[in-house]
């Protein structure tokens, strides 16, 4: 079990973790009734967090944030020597939580995406785990949420008794949510990205090959070009731009130098 406390990637705070830690942290808060916020980070998150000070401030206060990407462990690794031999892939991580939820009898809440995605991935998370308790879903309104409306979803997650939610609304929105609303549940908020997605069925995952090599973004790409483009293009050139710059030691990024969010964003 690894866990190396948090280091800093371009003034983004990710922490020096591997599977074992991550699972077990999630488990025993969601047995003590705790809150934790988790979200794992590819090279898009870290960027888009590395140039919105707002954004920063949320991810780098959140409880555990794994790093997802292949080129985040590389660069932790290369930083700070932690030697991590695995990323924490937030697809993978999701699949290990509900393996070790299903066996201890604990309920998950599936919240975002899609219905039609929601109803494919239950489907397919009761066949790999049929002992798996699914307390509810919630698909994604798509929009910001007023306040009535933000604490209808909040009460829905509790009085359905879940210990554990899901959360698949995309960077950086589903990491905004786990900020602002997981004081309120008081339990695990996972933020898992395109998990749902990819366990549903509805967008094909990288070969093993390709992730393993830190490749899964070309694939992603190519499947969606329009979309993702920008994502790829332009961030990742620019992530390793900074990166050599903070290894050289010719920029300091400073974690401190963010902004304190003023309102809550309610994201649904």
């Amino acid at each position: 079990m690894v866990n190396l406390g948090k280091r800093n990637v371009l003034g983004v705070l990710v922490d020096a973790v591997d599977y074992k830690y991550s699972i077990e942290k999630i488990i025993d808060c969601a047995d003590k009734g705790k809150g934790l916020s988790v979200t794992a980070l590819a090279v898009h998150g870290v960027m888009t967090a590395h140039i919105d000070p707002v954004l920063r401030y949320r991810i780098n206060h959140l409880d555990l944030v794994v790093p997802d990407g292949q080129p985040v462990r590389w660069a932790m690794n290369s930083l700070y020597k932690t030697q991590l031999k695995e990323r924490v892939y937030g697809p993978e991580l999701m699949l290990r939580v509900c393996a070790q939820a299903a066996e201890r009898d604990i309920p998950i809440f599936l919240f975002g995406s899609s219905q039609t995605v929601l109803q494919r991935l239950t489907e397919n998370l009761k066949t790999a785990y049929p002992k798996l308790p699914i307390a509810g879903t919630r698909a994604s309104a798509f929009r910001r949420l007023d306040d009535p409306e933000n604490r209808a979803l909040l009460d829905q997650i509790k009085d359905s008794g879940a210990k554990i939610v899901f959360v698949g609304l995309g960077c950086p929105r589903q990491e905004v949510w786990a900020f602002e609303n997981t004081p309120t549940l008081s339990l695990p908020v996972i933020a898992v990205g395109a998990a749902f997605d990819f366990h549903a069925g509805t967008v094909p995952q990288a070969p093993f090959w390709m992730q393993s090599r830190g490749l899964e973004w070309l694939y992603r790409l190519t499947r969606e070009p329009v979309r993702l483009w920008r994502r790829y293009l332009l961030l990742n050139p620019y992530f390793i731009w900074l990166f050599m710059l903070q290894k050289s030691g010719l920029v300091s990024f400073n974690p401190e130098k963010s902004v304190e969010p003023q309102t809550p964003i309610r994201f649904g």
